[in-house]
């Protein structure tokens, strides 16, 4: 479980830096899952694929809804790449240090631990020790609303650089300009994460807002490769649902990737392997540099990082088609480019 340090805001500059945080970790989600959703072989897999790239895209939808809270109360949108294995950001004294595996069950329980809920519909109870100030990220994204709910209507700004289904995700992201707004993305985020948490009024619930398993259990489902579903036969099963029938997940279908590549030594390989990572490296920067700058309110570049993320998605397949010299592969190592990198932070800057 990923435990976020919440510190009380004084003023607007605090609350931007808890939505940059926000960002921060929807951003550093990508990558891990990502990996794991590419290493999966061509034609096989199909219940995983697909429950991997609906997490994958909404994934990306947060991060967009996040960076348009940051925009409407005056912020600005940072993208910093982290490394893997690492802590994600913010995870402040957590023990979660995260892995770029490929697609395996091991996998799947690291997005597991990322996306907990403080309690899940399974008997489970996973709460914070009393006077510990860090918070999963539902319980973060909540308290969040509380503190955005506290800002005069001065700090709101519409319209100022805002990303809408009229440039990425049609139906799914829309401009933040009020308080309200942002609570509508808030409460987004935290469904498809999490699903609907346990209140005295709710007994919870494994899903959305629209009615899809939310991350964590879509991640459950392919770990325990089973799918989850309603439980209609019995009065004493509190949570509701039941595991059904097999998601016909196979392991072995998936590319002999190593894990965590941003510790190969790639200098030993061959030039056809060193070309293909050089070309993961640059499209993962140039998407990088084009979604910073996209979320400084430069027009057209929403639709550069697109056209970049195709870039890098043909650069991992040609990775994991060059072989290393242990008959291994490596996918993309999600290395920023220093140059591209150094570009991007000036972008911040100027935004």
């Amino acid at each position: 479980m990923i435990k976020l340090l919440w510190k009380e805001p004084d003023g607007v500059a605090d609350v931007q830096a808890l939505v940059q945080g926000a960002i921060d970790i929807e951003f550093a989600t990508l990558p891990p899952y990502l990996y794991a959703s590419l290493t999966i072989l061509p034609d096989t897999n199909a219940p995983a694929k697909s429950r991997m790239q609906s997490v994958i895209m909404q994934e990306m939808i947060h991060m967009c809804l996040a960076s348009n809270i940051m925009n409407a109360i005056g912020g600005t949108v940072m993208i910093t790449p982290p490394h893997y294995p690492g802590s994600l950001p913010h995870d402040v004294g957590g023990s979660l240090i995260v892995h770029l595996y490929p697609f395996s069950e091991q996998a799947m329980a690291q997005g597991m631990a990322i996306e907990a809920p403080l309690e899940p519909i399974d008997p489970r109870v996973l709460r914070a020790t009393p006077g510990d100030q860090t918070v999963t990220i539902g319980e973060y994204y909540e308290r969040l609303k509380a503190v955005l709910a506290t800002l005069p209507e001065s700090a709101w700004t519409p319209d100022r650089n805002q990303i809408d289904d009229a440039q990425f995700f049609q139906g799914q992201i829309f401009a933040v300009n009020t308080c309200a707004d942002a609570c509508t993305a808030i409460d987004q985020i935290v469904s498809e994460g999490e699903g609907t948490p346990k209140t005295p009024e709710n007994q919870g619930s494994p899903l959305d807002f629209q009615n899809m398993l939310a991350h964590y259990y879509r991640f459950w489902e392919m770990q325990r490769n089973q799918v989850l579903e309603k439980d209609t036969s019995s009065e004493h099963n509190d949570s509701g649902y039941m595991w059904g029938g097999s998601l016909g997940i196979d392991w072995g279908a998936v590319y002999p990737a190593i894990a965590d590549p941003e510790e190969y030594d790639f200098s030993t390989e061959s030039e056809a392997v060193q070309i293909a990572q050089a070309q993961c490296n640059a499209a993962y920067s140039a998407m990088v540099a084009a979604l910073c700058a996209a979320f400084g309110g430069a027009p057209g570049q929403l639709g550069v990082a697109v056209r970049a993320m195709f870039d890098l998605r043909m650069a991992a397949i040609h990775a994991l088609n060059t072989p290393l010299t242990n008959g291994m592969v490596a996918g993309p190592a999600f290395v920023c480019d220093q140059i591209i990198a150094a570009k991007t932070l000036a972008m911040g800057d100027a935004a």
